[in-house]
């Protein structure tokens, strides 16, 4: 029997079904907003595999052409591979629901959301998530929900929950926050540079904005939930996880302080090795599996880890919990590249380029939810193997680096003048090295790249990453925890706490919350969001010593551009019979042009010379004869009473014999004969168009500006 709920958010309801859809799944519902409508499906294995140690969870997210009754592109017309922005929403479903799943178990859990209905106004992606945290409540499958999510907007100085994308056009802000009932969850985004205090204001609306959703969830699950199945959490035995410690015993510290990335690897694999020698050796291969070994020394590393953070306010690599690595800049680095500079933050180290095109080079997008359409600027991040001394499957860009660079994109985009800089900007980092938040680094390093290219960045951005270490009260809650500034990739796989936030000096541009706690008090993150600002204006320090502000000049390698104003009704004749005339201008000139409907005609060239040649051709094409002004044509046609004379090709007017000479002419070929190149100034056009020109009058035009240069020359110097 479907059972619905519907709850008030912003301005516009949203209602949460199950029961109608999808019912063979341990758990479906449908989430609309508007005509948006959304189905998530969650479904978990009975048993995990054979072998199995790790949680497998899968989320995906698919958007159908048909909700939003179109077609798909291309050949097949069928979706295929998913789209960047079907990626980011799998990664923004994952990560909040994620952590409330319990530890120990391993039976594979696949959610599943697919868009069956796009208005074009309200966004699929937040739907998705509270239809996830839905889903998993109604199902017998363990979760520890449920969740609210919610986009945040500013409008004016006003905060607005799930705007529509009319209404997102005009915000500067755009949050998804994930909140529980006390706690936020998840949080990514960008805005353009909202204050400190502003972006904790936004925090605080979207938690009370969660809070209708998540009492809507709980009063679902009551009606229509599942009891939950009884599970099996697997784990290292007590006994052989004390004998693990016993064995390690104090040796445990100097091998995780060990100095540098990769000995400090190398001293905890000798140290384990050993130690799991060992407990083989006394327990028996059958008990001692990889499993259990992998667990127990986890647990080890883990617990060392941070107890040495909460107790001592010590890092494994002896910093304070403020202190930020070591930075190097570099710009210029890559003499052919329009753009280039090499960023290092401690073991992590990226190579940006940029480079700029033109805005033929912007890319299309495939937009069925509504939404952006083109991008004019885009941040394309890799990580390959060497990066962190392994090797690997070498394949296209995964999840991992397409949610990396979009925050980055994100974070860099609203400092670029894009409405005024007439060329599409591409930004690629690839990362060299890597121990700690190498989507902060491409921040920086994309920042000097762009400001070397020439590109007039309104200020600077830079990004950091602020880690967390808790210890839970007997009573629940935080019995206390410390903040840090600039994690490593330990202090992220062992602590609790993911916060990368990027801005200028002004105020934040990007954001990102990954946790693996169920939650963080909204005090802790404000605390932390002032760490983040601290350290991203050391970094902008740090960064305007080696490249303040934006070159002046554009690399001679990057194309030039020249704005041209065109009659629109010229179009037709600059482009000519099939396209012949524009294109013979761009292979006399090796230029780019871009015609837009309204006249204006972009040229992009590397060389002067063609772009001489290009705008020298269009305005031959498009210009409009103007009275009193020279011009040198030629003699198409020769009457008794004149001659014709083409100006531009394809215009020509009369020069009547008596305007041939300052005197009387029996034969218009005593002057002139066809095919000769003369000069003539416009005397007028009558109102069918026909110009009357004179040989005559540009000749006394020409004289006398010829005597005037040469009394000047006579002129002796003062």
């Amino acid at each position: 029997m479907p059972e619905n709920v519907t709850v008030q958010v912003g301005t516009q309801p949203i209602q949460i079904q199950t029961g109608h859809l999808a019912k063979q799944a341990d758990g479906a519902v449908t989430v609309q907003l508007g005509d948006t409508i959304v189905l998530v499906a969650a479904v978990a294995a009975l048993e995990p595999r054979e072998g199995q140690d790790f949680f497998p969870l899968t989320v995906d997210y698919r958007e159908k052409a048909a909700a939003a009754g179109k077609f798909p592109g291309g050949y097949f017309k069928r979706e295929g591979r998913p789209t960047e922005k079907e990626i980011l929403s799998c990664r923004m479903i994952d990560r909040p629901i994620r952590p409330l799943f319990p530890k120990g178990w391993f039976n594979e859990v696949q959610v599943q959301s697919i868009l069956l209905s796009a208005d074009g106004e309200n966004d699929p992606d937040v739907l998705s998530i509270v239809g996830a945290s839905a889903a998993l409540m109604v199902s017998d499958i363990p979760w520890a929900g449920p969740l609210g999510a919610v986009r945040v907007g500013r409008v004016k100085g006003q905060f607005i929950a799930n705007p529509t994308h009319s209404q997102m056009a005009e915000s500067d802000l755009d949050l998804v926050y994930v909140g529980s009932e006390t706690e936020l969850v998840m949080f990514e985004g960008n805005a353009k540079e909202i204050t400190d205090a502003d972006f904790l204001a936004a925090l605080s609306f979207g938690q009370v904005s969660c809070q209708p959703l998540i009492a809507a969830q709980k009063e679902l699950a009551a009606r229509a939930g599942k009891a939950k199945r009884t599970i099996t959490q697997v784990v290292a035995p007590e006994e052989i996880l004390a004998e693990a410690k016993a064995l390690a015993g104090d040796r445990t510290l100097p091998a995780l302080l060990t100095p540098g990335k990769l000995a400090r690897e190398a001293a905890w694999r000798t140290l384990t090795e050993e130690v799991g020698a060992k407990l083989v050796e006394k327990f028996g291969a059958e008990k001692v599996t990889e499993f259990v070994q992998k667990d127990a020394f986890y647990y080890i590393q883990k617990e060392a880890v941070r107890n040495l953070i909460l107790e001592a306010g010590r890092r494994l690599d002896g910093r304070g919990t403020e202190d930020i690595r070591p930075i190097q800049c570099q710009v210029g680095l890559l003499p052919r590249a329009h753009g280039s500079a090499l960023f290092s933050r401690g073991e992590t180290q990226t190579v940006t380029l940029a480079t700029l095109g033109t805005t033929e080079d912007a890319q299309e997008l495939d937009s069925y939810s509504g939404g952006e359409t083109e991008k004019q600027f885009i941040l394309h991040y890799n990580f390959p193997n060497f990066s962190v001394g392994e090797t690997g499957r070498i394949s296209g860009p995964g999840r991992r680096e397409i949610g990396h660079g979009a925050l980055a994109e994100r974070s860099l985009e609203p400092m670029l003048p894009l409405k005024e800089f007439p060329y599409a900007v591409r930004v690629t980092s690839e990362i060299m090295e890597s121990n700690g938040s190498t989507s902060m680094a491409s921040v920086c390093g994309g920042t000097l790249a762009l400001m070397d290219a020439g590109v007039p960045m309104i200020r600077p951005v830079a990004g950091i990453s602020v880690g967390l270490c808790t210890e839970a009260g007997p009573q629940g809650g935080l019995a206390r925890y410390r903040l840090m500034t600039d994690i490593i990739g330990w202090e992220d796989a062992f602590g609790d706490m993911d916060c990368k936030i990027a801005g200028t000096e002004k105020g934040i541009t990007g954001f990102q919350l990954d946790l693996k706690l169920k939650g963080v008090p909204i005090h802790v993150m404000s605390e932390a969001i002032e760490k983040a600002r601290l350290g991203r204006l050391h970094i902008l320090k740090l960064m305007g010593e080696t490249l303040a502000e934006p070159r002046k000049e554009l690399s001679k390698y990057a194309p030039r551009i020249l704005t041209l104003k065109i009659n629109p009704e010229k179009i037709g004749a600059l482009i000519g019979p099939g396209g012949k005339n524009i294109k013979r201008i761009v292979d006399e000139s090796g230029c780019e042009i871009n015609i837009e409907d309204d006249g204006t005609v972009q040229i992009y060239s590397v060389s002067a010379e063609g772009m001489d040649v290009a705008r020298r051709e269009i305005e031959q094409l498009t210009a409009e004869i103007e009275v009193g002004k020279l011009y040198r044509g030629r003699v198409v046609t020769i009457k008794e009473f004149g001659c014709f004379v083409e100006i531009f090709p394809g215009k020509d007017g009369l020069v009547h014999i008596s305007e041939l000479a300052n005197f009387r002419v029996k034969q218009t070929e005593d002057i002139v004969k066809l095919g000769d190149e003369i000069w003539v100034k416009c005397l007028g056009v009558d109102e069918k168009g026909r110009v009357r020109l004179s040989r005559k009058a540009a000749m006394e035009e020409r004289d006398k500006a010829e005597r005037e240069r040469q009394n000047a020359k006579a002129e002796p110097a003062p």
